[in-house]
């Protein structure tokens, strides 16, 4: 289910709103969990590391993901991204390749998975780890990014990745609140939580301090930085732009190396950019004197489409990646160890 999330998801609980659409969110919440145990698993001969979250929207995962292949490849592991392909036409299972209207095949995600490591599109997950088992690369591990509530799939490693300032919001399921399902049901799914970027591990009553309370398995802190050189950032006058989740956090970031932001242009999260939007912003940024700045995911939306050519051309993008160091990098480093060794394969958790 994808839409575009209320405000009133992450204020304070007892929104008129939330009352009123709880009952559905309940529904909801029965159904997902009634959907992920209709389903038999298929027990991949492979290693399945998966990565979601327990809410509607952006948190991460994508980078996350990222971080995992990059920290496999270091091992000597062949991985392969699976991936549901968000905005793409195409159901697959199709391996992302090059061509110009790739965004538009397979989605913005699966281009930046991509070229990382081979990747994988497919609307049928169980499909999608078949197909990736017989490729003729032999991938040796297999990373699905998403499908946390999917139980086609059995996973060797799953982890939840909860975005530190916002957390579960108003704790209601969609459409009542942000959360797929009920938190109880969810994370029992899960044999580890990464919080991305919590605002101060040590409080008390912070998304942190209060998962390690209610959750037996490890819980970890990442943090996203830019990637490479943004000396150029510093002091420079810039018009940012972003069709993601939250473009309010990329907007922060620009902020905080040191931009003078202009202004930030919203979209909807994988919005499909317009000549009008193009000549929109060009205009903007002409008539400020700014620099226009996007995001990877958005500026690989731009590639290939002749309409938009001018607008890639005036763009820089922010790199981006997802750190996870010290002590908790080691603990992350044990748990894919025990994936790829296989003894952390996990019964699926009973029904309550």
């Amino acid at each position: 289910m994808r839409l575009d999330e209320p405000s009133w998801w992450y204020g304070g609980t007892g929104d008129v709103r939330q009352r009123a659409l709880a009952p559905l969110g309940r529904l909801y919440g029965w159904i997902a969990e009634q959907r992920y145990y209709r389903r038999q698993p298929y027990r991949s001969r492979l290693p399945v590391i998966c990565v979601g979250n327990f809410t509607a929207g952006g948190t991460g995962k994508t980078p996350l993901a990222i971080a995992i292949a990059r920290l496999l490849i270091r091992r000597g592991e062949r991985p392969a991204f699976l991936t549901r392909g968000y905005g793409g036409r195409t159901a697959g299972p199709a391996w992302v390749e090059d061509m110009s209207d790739a965004a538009r095949t397979y989605g913005d995600e699966p281009l930046l998975l991509a070229a990382v490591a081979p990747t994988l599109v497919a609307r049928d997950r169980r499909a999608g780890i078949i197909a990736i088992e017989s490729d003729r690369r032999q991938p040796s591990v297999a990373i699905m990014d998403d499908g946390l509530q999917n139980g086609g799939v059995a996973k060797d490693l799953s982890i939840a990745l909860l975005d530190g300032k916002r957390g579960i919001g108003n704790g209601e399921v969609i459409p009542a609140g942000p959360l797929r399902a009920s938190l109880d049901f969810q994370i029992r799914l899960v044999d580890a939580i990464i919080v991305r970027d919590p605002p101060d591990i040590d409080d008390e009553r912070g998304v942190h301090a209060v998962l390690r309370q209610g959750f037996p398995g490890p819980v970890l802190v990442a943090r996203v930085a830019a990637s490479g050189d943004t000396s150029w950032i510093s002091g420079k006058p810039v018009l940012a732009f972003a069709g993601i989740a939250n473009p309010r956090r990329f907007y922060r970031l620009l902020e905080d190396l040191g931009a003078r932001l202009i202004d930030g242009v919203s979209f909807p999260d994988h919005h499909p950019f317009s000549t009008a939007d193009a000549d929109r912003l060009i205009s903007q940024a002409q008539a400020s004197g700014a620099q226009l700045v996007t995001t990877e995911k958005d500026f690989v939306r731009l590639h290939g489409d002749a309409a938009l050519a001018a607008l890639a051309a005036q763009m820089r993008t922010l790199p981006i990646e997802m750190r996870i160091e010290g002590r908790d990098l080691g603990r992350l480093n044990s748990l894919i160890e025990a994936a790829l060794q296989g003894t952390s394969r996990r019964h699926r958790p009973p029904p309550r």
